[in-house]
């Protein structure tokens, strides 16, 4: 995929707005587990803590890249990104994470608790990023401002627009169908469909999906 194409911009849009809907509880996580450390040492262990998270992600983001080669996986990561996308809106949204208050035990809880919820995240930058290096660490350089500075900013849009998680939603729901399609065990039964139908397919699954979601949210 080159740089300078609609298909790189989607999917720079795709990484932007998956990194604003995941990352920013992430933040959350990063607040409350250095909550309890003094004010000089608090803002020590978000940052450390972060840029160790950022760390760990990176590699996450390089093997998923790499693993969503093998035929048979790109099917269970877009399943995976759908049930993400799904739980965005039905998830309780809460978490257990105890405040330390040392500040090497408030970075060691980042970076752990980073670590396991940040798997949605990496997983949603490698399927939109399509093996394209340069945006996976276009994706993963957005994460950190967002993680760092991005939790207050996130919940206030959510508190004030809540249906704006359906965008995120459909982001993840489009990108997984894309991501489906280009599985190698699906192209003999996909090659009689034209072109053009596999790049519509997917915005109208998630559209469908994201419909589906909006509609059981309402009931």
């Amino acid at each position: 995929m080159e740089l300078f194409t609609l298909q790189a911009l989607w999917a720079f849009l795709a990484i932007i707005l998956i990194d604003i809907v995941l990352a920013g509880d992430n933040a959350l996580v990063i607040g409350m587990a250095a909550n309890k450390l003094p004010d000089h040492l608090r803002k020590k262990a978000i940052l450390w803590g972060t840029f160790g998270a950022i760390a760990i992600r990176f590699v996450s983001v390089a093997a998923l890249t790499y693993l969503l080669m093998i035929p048979g996986l790109r099917l269970i990561g877009g399943a995976a990104l759908i049930w993400i996308g799904w739980k965005l809106v039905f998830d309780s949204g809460e978490h257990d994470v105890k405040a330390k208050d040392t500040f090497w035990g408030a970075i060691s809880t980042i970076v752990v608790a980073d670590a396991v919820m940040g798997i949605d995240n990496a997983l949603g930058i490698a399927a939109a990023a399509n093996g394209n290096f340069v945006l996976v660490i276009a994706g993963l350089l957005i994460s950190v401002p967002i993680i760092l500075f991005g939790a207050g900013l996130v919940s206030k849009i959510l508190e004030k627009y809540p249906n704006s998680v359906f965008v995120g939603s459909f982001v993840l729901f489009a990108v997984a169908f894309q991501m489906a399609i280009k599985e190698p065990l699906l192209q003999d039964w996909l090659a009689p469909l034209a072109g053009w139908v596999k790049s519509v397919l997917p915005w109208c699954a998630g559209l469908v999906i994201t419909a589906v979601q909006y509609k059981k949210a309402r009931m």
